[in-house]
């Protein structure tokens, strides 16, 4: 799913890349078979209190507003209307427009810190919330309410990201991650589509695929795409990662094992091609690596 966004207040980019998680999970779990977008703005207290004013007549802030662009026939959501969904396309985004979102980072934070869980987390939540509304879910009623709960627990917890914050993301969720990442891939030369997951010790996740060059050498592996997107947010610490591609088993190249090394020399690797499942530890795959731990103290 492609999130357009419009950020009047910043969040840190890992965070956005959770909310980017989410989103795609979002999608899945709904079963939207087109490539949809949504406009999510995040903003001050004071200026989502205007649009609440303006477009609700309640004057004041709240933590997430959804404006949908479609009316779906009652008991109905997205996943079962795809020609609604279809007529949305929109040609700048070369998606289905769904709606717009916009959600108070002020809020966001305070919330977080109010019900005792992270800023992540609750970043997840509420850009689950206003998609769900734009999906056609709704928490007037009560049956309808526990219907929309129920959504929002699937896909928060397919990213662990759960009310249960301890609740692993589990390997099924690890590889449906990288087969989703592997349908991003830019790879023109060798048509061999890669993509990868990469779960952090905090419970984020970071997806990957490879990215090809008309210049050879210069082309990026799906693993190594991944590992250089969460280092360059912050996370350093990794207990597994899944790669899928379709044809053979894409077991990391050695490039990419040394890439690893350098900073989970016990990290599982799971594999994943036409259906069928492999899994081993790096050490295996790069025995006797050479690591950190192998330089002589003090040298940098």
């Amino acid at each position: 799913m492609k999130l357009c966004w419009q950020i009047d207040a910043p969040l840190e980019p890992a965070m956005l890349s959770l909310m980017q998680t989410a989103a795609d999970q979002a999608a899945r779990c709904e079963g939207i078979e087109r490539l949809c977008a949504v406009s999510v703005r995040l903003c001050s207290d004071e200026q989502i209190r205007e649009l609440n004013r303006d477009f609700r007549g309640i004057d004041r802030a709240t933590d997430v507003l959804s404006f949908p662009l479609i009316r779906y026939p009652e008991g109905t959501t997205a996943g079962q209307a795809d020609a609604l969904v279809r007529g949305c396309y929109d040609d700048e985004a070369d998606a289905c427009m769904l709606g717009d979102l916009v959600i108070s980072v002020e809020h966001l934070l305070a919330q977080a810190e109010e019900y005792g869980h992270s800023p992540a987390r609750e970043a997840a939540y509420l850009l689950v919330h206003g998609l769900c509304h734009l999906f056609g879910y709704d928490h007037i009623e009560e049956n309808d309410k526990r219907r929309m709960r129920a959504m929002e627990e699937k896909i928060l917890s397919g990213i662990g990201q759960s009310r249960d914050e301890a609740a692993p993301v589990t390997d099924e969720t690890l590889l449906v991650l990288a087969r989703e990442a592997m349908e991003r891939s830019y790879s023109p030369y060798s048509h061999f589509a890669v993509g990868a997951a990469l779960l952090c010790e905090d419970g984020r996740v970071f997806q990957g695929c490879n990215v090809e060059n008309a210049s050879f050498g210069l082309t990026n592996c799906a693993e190594r795409t991944a590992v250089f997107k969460a280092v360059s947010e912050g996370a350093r610490e990794f207990t597994a990662i899944a790669i899928a591609a379709q044809g053979s088993a894409p077991w990391p190249c050695g490039a990419c094992r040394q890439v690893l090394n350098e900073f989970a020399p016990g990290i599982r690797v799971l594999v994943t091609w036409d259906g069928k499942a492999d899994e081993a530890p790096l050490q295996a795959l790069l025995p006797h690596g050479f690591g950190p731990s192998e330089l002589p103290d003090g040298k940098e």
